[in-house]
């Protein structure tokens, strides 16, 4: 089942070229919790709202064209990311440590931006990168949970966008900037995703290949993130999981388009701007993990 968030707060079923709008049935199965959008509510009470859903196969369709997709979840409670997650990102940012030494860190929710939206660069003077992601969104309440039963939390799949500035900055800083999280395009329910250790990964900017990666060369696969993660923290339905960035991270500049392939998913483009740069305030330039050099094509 492929989920969407669009235009103001909607929840549809994608099939193919068509939407279909399911908002009134998620609402009627599980009324709107005070300042919570339809699709944390429909994550919330899956159970309840999934066998209605079911029976929506001759709903009226649109083109998917004639909305405006959203970010799948617009208001997670938190977004938690991995740093280092593959080897060989690790060796191009000449870092000594991955995942298993340095934990996670937090990304702002208010970071989100819709598919098709502008990633605003905020500074003149400072160099900010792409990292494509698989991300995961929580399904079920998890704490302490165990990587056997860590899947049964993950309510589906997405594709998420780690923008980043360089630099020595704390991580949570230099990646929580406005606009520095597209998610997205739509939500593939876990499953229809069947194993998340099989996604093959492409991210392109302005047409040219950077990242080329599959899911199965994690350092930490999903199940660990997962039961790692919730015995830090305690995880909410529609909270999102970004696994980590795989080689071929670079520069983007005002101008740029991005667009991250996930299989089974979709693809989500981006354009970059730097409508209201200014220099940056705080000295962390040239300090922190060394980026790589400009990046190369990886192939077409």
């Amino acid at each position: 089942m492929l989920l969407a968030t669009y235009d103001d707060d909607r929840v549809g079923l994608i099939s193919g070229d068509k939407i279909a709008d399911v908002t009134d049935d998620v609402r009627f199965v599980t009324p709107p919790r005070s300042g919570g959008t339809t699709m944390r509510d429909l994550i919330r009470r899956w159970s309840s709202v999934a066998p209605v859903l079911e029976q929506q196969a001759g709903r009226a369709r649109r083109p998917l064209s004639s909305v405006r997709l959203r970010a799948p979840v617009l208001d997670p409670s938190k977004i938690v990311a991995a740093p280092v997650n593959y080897l060989d990102h690790m060796t191009e940012m000449s870092e000594e440590n991955h995942i298993s030494s340095l934990g996670v860190f937090l990304k702002a929710p208010s970071a989100i931006l819709d598919p098709g939206g502008t990633i605003q660069l905020p500074y003149t003077d400072r160099r900010f990168d792409q990292e494509g992601e698989l991300a995961l969104i929580i399904g079920r309440r998890a704490h302490n949970v165990s990587e056997e039963a860590a899947l049964d939390h993950v309510f589906g799949y997405t594709g998420l966008l780690d923008i980043t500035m360089r630099g020595g900055e704390d991580r949570s800083t230099r990646k929580s900037f406005d606009t520095f999280a597209p998610l997205g395009p739509w939500l593939v329910a876990a499953d229809e995703i069947g194993s998340p250790d099989s996604i093959d990964l492409r991210c392109s900017v302005n047409g040219g290949l950077r990242q080329s990666a599959n899911t199965r060369d994690l350092i930490w696969g999903v199940p660990a993130l997962v039961s790692y993660i919730s015995s830090v923290m305690t995880l909410e339905p529609g909270d999102v999981i970004a696994t980590g960035t795989p080689a071929g991270v670079g520069s983007i500049n005002a101008g740029d388009t991005i667009e991250l392939e996930l299989s089974r998913i979709g693809s989500l483009r981006t354009s970059v701007a730097a409508d209201h740069a200014v220099p940056c305030p705080t000295k962390g330039a040239g300090r922190g993990p060394v980026p790589p050099p400009p990046p190369e094509q990886v192939g077409d």
